[in-house]
């Protein structure tokens, strides 16, 4: 992962514990705001039912992510929960040459390795839980929708405790206790970045 990016815009970062809310915070951010694209990661996970090919992940098999990591064209990756995720340098910097500020729903492997691209304009926030208890009931609720098992959540459960050890490693720790509040949060450090970015 020695490839570096080059651009004048924004790479986003945002990160959390399993179940925090960062999926669903990065698509609304998308939906709002014409000026952002999404990394689509390539991840060797399965689909879960409401997830898209192309556009939620690129799903591909093992030995091709593994392939890829030999050929150094990830910006990014990391095993995560046993599967591999990672971000294609050449997808990236696509969307950097077409004017966009790149939005990452990455974990803590991810964003340290980010930094090591030397980019100029990284951002990056932090996602935390009002508390564990709601990131239980938040992950046995996406377990009903999406068939993943006890043991599943349990795992993620485990991981909560590594995963928050990391948020003062990111500029920004911002709290979803509130959906539409943490949405506009991040809206407001966005545009100060920009502003910053362009003054």
């Amino acid at each position: 992962m020695a490839n570096s990016l080059k651009s004048k815009n924004l790479i986003i970062v945002i990160s959390s514990p399993s179940g925090a809310g960062k999926s669903s915070i990065c698509k609304q951010l998308l939906k709002d705001d014409p000026q952002l694209n999404i990394s689509i990661s390539d991840t060797t996970r399965p689909p879960r039912d409401n997830e898209t090919n192309g556009k939620d992940y690129n799903f591909i098999k093992k030995d091709e992510f593994e392939n890829r990591i030999k050929n150094n064209e990830y910006i990014e990756y990391a095993n995560v929960f046993g599967n591999y995720y990672g971000s294609l340098h050449k997808t990236v910097q696509n969307s950097l040459d077409n004017g966009f500020d790149v939005l990452f729903d990455i974990d803590w492997q991810g964003s340290i390795q980010l930094k090591a691209s030397n980019h100029p304009n990284l951002l990056t926030i932090f996602i935390t839980p009002p508390s564990k208890e709601v990131i239980y009931e938040r992950l046995k609720l996406r377990a009903e929708k999406s068939g993943d098992n006890e043991q599943s959540i349990k795992y993620r459960m485990e991981m909560y405790e590594t995963e928050m050890s990391h948020k003062n490693e990111y500029e920004h720790i911002i709290e979803n206790d509130d959906f539409e509040k943490c949405v506009f949060k991040i809206k407001k450090i966005i545009l100060e970045a920009r502003k910053k970015l362009y003054s």
